[in-house]
């Protein structure tokens, strides 16, 4: 028998599928986890806090496949994981459905001025004209991150007779190049954030890269907060030298209530929503993770797997 620790969360979901060569041990609390996780050698330690999740990894010493619904995984300890050679799969794709049709929401929302509108109808006013007129149609839009979350936004944008250019290190098929993109920023009406988070992520966007865009630019940021140097964005969106950012994820998280970035009308936060406004993620992460187990049983890979040493 192979004995794994899996998250009480999703027990109504997974128990019934579970194969017979399994052992199960539940856990429905962080204290919980921490005293079961020396038994597991398959884990998945899903909380809704971060830090106990990385606690609960480190004590699990037999570990040897750690699953997770999350697609960054960051906060885990991958190095101790790599070490230890522990193989590891997340939520890549899982939620990359609704994060696309929010990326398109926010963009069209901004275009339109939505914002004000739903406003005005609080105040029972009828407006004449439309606060916001900006049509997406022939607009050009840089895309960072090509995963699975930029590839169905590159699809959506396109629906839109949007020219999407992503980035790809090949450059092929009219990408631009990680060497290229920063000397042609001034040449896109939007630029979107899907990257993984990675130190080579971190900061990729600052006091340079904004000030190169155009002032009627759009910044769209699904990808991690730290992506960007926020001071810097606060700084350019309160003179104006991009049009706007529309914001899914900040730093830090939750946004404090005193921070600029709240009351500043050319940014929009989405408090981290956009993988959460959808039905499917528990069964989509369920139904792969049988369909792993199975893999697992029979010495194939399971998928999607970590590159421990990159970090996606």
């Amino acid at each position: 028998m192979t004995t794994a620790l899996l998250s009480a969360m999703i027990r109504p979901m997974l128990e019934a599928r579970l194969p017979d060569w399994l052992e199960p041990h539940w856990f429905a609390s962080k204290e919980e986890a921490l005293e079961k996780a020396p038994l597991a050698e398959i884990g998945w330690f899903d909380l809704n806090e971060k830090e106990p999740m990385a606690a609960i990894a480190k004590a699990a010493t037999k570990l040897k496949w750690l699953n997770s619904i999350y697609a960054g995984l960051d906060f885990m300890p991958l190095g101790a994981l790599q070490e230890r050679g522990v193989v590891v799969t997340n939520g890549v794709g899982i939620n990359a459905i609704t994060i696309a049709e929010y990326v398109v929401m926010m963009m069209l929302a901004h275009a339109k001025g939505y914002a004000q509108v739903v406003r005005a109808q609080d105040r029972h006013e009828w407006l004449l004209d439309s606060p916001g007129k900006r049509e997406l149609a022939g607009e050009r839009v840089l895309l960072l991150g090509m995963g699975a979350i930029g590839s169905l936004v590159k699809t959506r944008l396109k629906a839109f007779d949007m020219e999407v250019v992503p980035v790809r290190r090949s450059g092929a098929d009219g990408a631009l190049t990680p060497d290229e993109w920063r000397g042609r920023l001034g040449e896109f009406d939007w630029v979107i954030l899907a990257v993984p988070a990675t130190d080579e992520t971190r900061g990729m966007i600052g006091a340079d890269e904004l000030g190169a865009m155009k002032d009627t630019a759009v910044l769209v940021n699904v990808a991690r907060g730290d992506v960007v140097d926020q001071d810097a964005l606060v700084s350019a969106l309160d003179a104006k030298s991009i049009e706007a950012a529309l914001l899914d994820v900040t730093t830090p998280e939750p946004l404090p209530q005193d921070h600029p970035l709240w009351s500043l009308e050319n940014a929009q936060v989405t408090m981290h929503l956009s993988g959460r406004a959808q039905t499917k993620m528990f069964q989509r992460s369920v139904d792969r993770f049988v369909l792993n187990l199975e893999r697992w049983h029979r010495g194939e890979p399971v998928e999607p797997r970590m590159d421990l040493a990159l970090g996606y």
